[in-house]
């Protein structure tokens, strides 16, 4: 046997060819929109923004509490889960920031690619032949799932590293070597924490079933290694997990509250949730919210799909149906179980109770593995793939059949088919008919012949660009923001010329998401899902509906005030502008008419009456932003704290609230503003100079990161308006200054140095161990004899390794062909044949165990 050293290059086979195949995708579309890369949804209207704002904040170091996120945010905390700690985000900060949107497709682009990189080095240690790796590694870079994460394009990260995840274990156990998994999982913990859940939760699983493979040669010292990497792997990651967890904790969509219980844990509660679950495996995904096959159950946003380009599930049909026992087709049945159960299914999804399928990259990639597994087994499964082909032909027209043609009454008119898009479904159906007939062709007459992996590394790239041209092109087309963000969003910066002193808020209603912050504006309408628990408490409290945006309507104009917007935006090509009352027309800019609010307040003002909350929460809401202008909001606790500043406003039910009465308020809190507000990286400085004693309020979300002083001398923050924040200021001239730093940064930090140090402790010690375990090697290769005498001692180990893994591949082999044997579907002249060619194969030499 000889080291086969034309499989060294296969890696970045896997790399260009996919990089090729991205090109090919996102150039007719960036040419088309002049440079740019647009789509529709969540991709336009928060990555592009999001990727502009994180990278100004970063360069400018202004890190700690971001202005301009919602009504104010933690930065850290809210943009961890997005983009904060991704590699491809940090390479954009080399270019200015101005390059951004056109940076989109070219990271997309290289994400892709790096996933089939990643991804090939997990999958070439299962086959004998790389160019499966190869063949694998673009199955899982190119699967539905990853097309249908472009709407997402920050779940590609996850993607990219959760492969070096499963070598890392696979390198632990197998070879030994220690430290490549700790810092695996350093590395997936950092990318995204949230996702990081359920990687652990999916590797638990992982190793459990691994361990039924006697080839896998885990023990007790093995089990405990691997356990004590991931510990300190995580513990180094803790000055990033340890924040954004505390910045989640109290967000109603983590509440525990929500927990699956009852028959809910077991049964979904929509019948067509279960069915789409297995179709999303036979046919490319349909479009982020346009549920197509199974439009009624409810998973607009989550991710649906386990769809493999070209093969679908016929690899892995084939795969099981050849192999009786393996670790393999164990751990796919237990996803498959997963996914059916929705107690199980939240396991991956830090338990939350809604539906999410956004864990699939993981079983896919082990899917792309028993598609390879099944291509390189010769004629011991060519008939299981008959049998495989025929199975999910008859999925296919199932499906088809029953969403595409069954019966069904629409607002009272029959109609044959109950999916919500026919044209599109129909075309779904037509490509994976087309699928299954070019793999039917490839299987069945291309797969003896030796240019085979050739043909279907071909056919897998031209299904892969096809379809994703096709499936993006789709997505523009029903896209409703490309035009507003090309034309609008991205250049409407440069023409924006409001003063940014006094510090002011903007709103822009009945515009596209986020449209402010594309512009680096403090805006109170945002689209983002990670905002403080306080913003998420007040808005509720005062009648608008908080999930995963803030998007206050026109008719709580007593908002606008109490929150310092001084600017609204409205189309200025809109017949009907109907501004709130107080606004007046300043001014037109970027297409659109700007309006002023005469009752705007500036940053941080006074109050000389309160209500307690008890008083506030009997109001009804409408009614609730009104008497904020004109009392504050006091805890009950805090009352008695303040009520020697602060009159009690007995009976506010009985009071007039309309327009005129938010001007006489309005005009009241000015007069108790403050002197300045000053924002700065690391909070904000007011200056006050008041006649007397005075509770200071701020519409500025009350996070544990605050810390406030008065002349240098710390003084307390109490919680006012629901979710704000307001300080006792004495009168006279003062300095009050607010510093935010990252609630559980310095205690992360420490975790992260004291579990570094024990890492970099715990590679010396390996080290010595390494040392030895060599010099025992080395007696043996002195023992060695043949082709190993003349090699070197790197291509000495390379060469070992390989014999070990080419010895555990024909052990299953032998067991597979007995297997077959003992059902009598091999004669004994052919399982002869095959054991002699195992033999051969094999060089008849003894393996060392070392």
């Amino acid at each position: 046997m000889t080291l086969q050293t034309q499989d060294k290059s296969k890696h970045r086979q896997a790399f260009f060819i996919a990089l090729a195949i991205g090109i090919v995708v996102f150039l007719p579309f960036v040419i088309q929109d002049g440079g740019y890369f647009t789509y529709y949804g969540d991709f336009n209207v928060q990555q592009i923004p999001f990727y502009q704002l994180a990278h100004r904040a970063v360069r400018s170091g202004d890190v700690w509490w971001n202005w301009y996120t919602d009504l104010g945010a933690n930065f850290l905390g809210s943009y961890s889960f997005y983009l904060l700690f991704s590699p491809f985000f940090w390479i954009t900060l080399i270019f200015p920031n101005s390059w951004l949107p056109f940076l989109m497709a070219p990271l997309l682009v290289l994400k892709t690619a790096t996933a089939s990189f990643t991804a090939y080095f997990y999958l070439e240690r299962f086959v004998r032949d790389k160019n499966y790796a190869v063949i694998g590694a673009l199955l899982y870079a190119f699967s539905g799932w990853m097309d249908y994460n472009i709407f997402f394009n920050h779940f590609h990260e996850v993607a990219v590293f959760f492969p070096l995840l499963l070598l890392g274990v696979e390198k632990l156990v197998t070879e030994n070597k220690r430290g490549f998994f700790a810092v695996t999982v350093l590395v997936n913990a950092v990318v995204n924490y949230w996702f990081f859940v359920g990687e652990t939760v999916f590797v638990v699983i992982y190793v459990l079933v691994r361990m039924s493979d006697a080839a896998f040669g885990m023990n007790g010292r093995k089990f405990a290694r691997l356990a004590w990497e991931a510990v300190l792997g995580a513990g180094c990651a803790a000055v990033v997990l340890l924040p954004s967890a505390m910045a989640i904790m109290g967000n109603p969509r983590t509440a525990s509250s929500e927990l699956l219980t009852g028959w809910n844990f077991w049964v979904y509660w929509h019948e067509q949730r279960q069915p789409a679950i297995v179709q999303s495996l036979f046919f490319p995904p349909d479009l982020p919210a346009r549920t197509n096959f199974f439009p009624d159950h409810g998973a607009q946003w989550a991710s649906l799909s386990g769809w493999l380009p070209l093969f679908g599930m016929t690899g892995v049909l084939a795969y099981f149906f050849a192999n009786k026992d393996a670790w393999l087709k164990r751990m796919l049945a237990v996803c498959l179980l997963c996914a059916l159960i929705p107690g199980l299914n939240s396991l991956f999804i830090l338990l939350n109770h809604s539906y999410y399928a956004r864990w699939f990259y993981m079983p896919i990639l082990l899917m792309s593995l028993a598609t390879i597994h099944a291509l390189e087994q010769s004629a011991l499964t060519t008939r299981y793939f008959r049998r495989a082909l025929r199975w999910s032909a008859v999925a296919v027209g199932f499906y088809a059949v029953m969403c595409g043609l069954t019966p069904n009454f629409q607002e009272d008119e029959l109609r044959f088919g109950m999916e919500a898009y026919p044209l599109m479904f129909w075309a779904t159906v037509g490509i994976a008919v087309a699928c299954l007939l070019l793999t039917a062709f490839l299987i069945l007459w291309l797969r003896p012949k030796p240019h085979f992996r050739l043909c279907t590394t071909v056919g897998i790239s031209l299904v892969s660009a096809l379809f994703l041209l096709f499936y993006l092109g789709n997505g523009r087309y029903v896209s409703d923001s490309r035009e507003l963000v090309l034309d609008t969003a991205i250049p409407g910066a440069q023409y924006i010329t409001l003063p940014r002193e006094p510090f002011a808020r903007t709103d822009v209603y009945d515009e596209s998401d986020n449209l402010a912050m594309f512009w680096g504006l403090p805006n109170i309408q945002a689209f983002h899902s990670i905002v403080p628990p306080s913003i998420m408490e007040f808005y509720p409290a005062v009648g608008v509906t908080r999930d995963v945006g803030s998007r206050p309507q026109r008719e709580y104009y007593a908002l606008r005030p109490l929150l310092s917007v001084r600017w609204l935006f409205i189309r200025a090509d809109k017949e009907e502008q109907s501004p709130m009352p107080g606004y007046r027309k300043y001014s037109e800019m970027a297409g659109f008419y700007v309006y002023e609010n005469e009752n705007y307040i500036p940053m941080g003002f006074g109050y000389t009456r309160y209500v307690t909350r008890t008083q506030l929460e009997e109001l009804p809401v409408e009614q609730r932003s009104h008497v904020m202008l004109r009392a504050v909001v006091l805890e009950d606790d805090a009352v008695e704290r303040h009520q020697d500043l602060l009159r009690h406003l007995v009976t506010p039910e009985g009071m007039e609230f309309d327009e005129n009465t938010v001007g006489r308020d309005s005009a009241n809190r000015r007069v108790q503003a403050a002197d300045s507000f000053q924002k700065n990286n690391d909070g904000f400085i007011s200056h006050t100079s008041f006649a007397e004693e005075t509770l200071l309020f701020f519409s500025v979300p009350i996070d544990e990161g605050w810390t406030a002083t008065l002349d240098g001398a710390a003084v307390d923050i109490e919680r006012a308006n629901i979710g704000f924040m307001a300080v006792r200021v004495p009168a006279g001239e003062h300095e009050l200054r607010f510093v935010y730093r990252t609630p559980g940064l310095k205690k992360g930090g420490v975790i992260s140095l004291v579990s570094l140090g024990l890492l970099l402790l715990y590679l010396l010690v390996s080290l010595r161990a390494q040392k030895r375990d060599n010099e025992k090697l080395r007696q043996r290769r002195a023992q060695f004899q043949g082709a190993a005498t003349h090699l070197s001692w790197s291509e000495y180990l390379e060469l070992l390794q390989d014999r070990q893994r080419r010895r555990a591949n024909l052990q299953r082999t032998l067991n597979q062909a007995s297997s077959v044997r003992s059902r009598g579907a091999l004669s004994p002249e052919e399982h002869t044949l095959l054991l002699d060619a195992v033999d051969e194969e094999d060089g008849g030499e003894p393996l060392e165990n070392g």
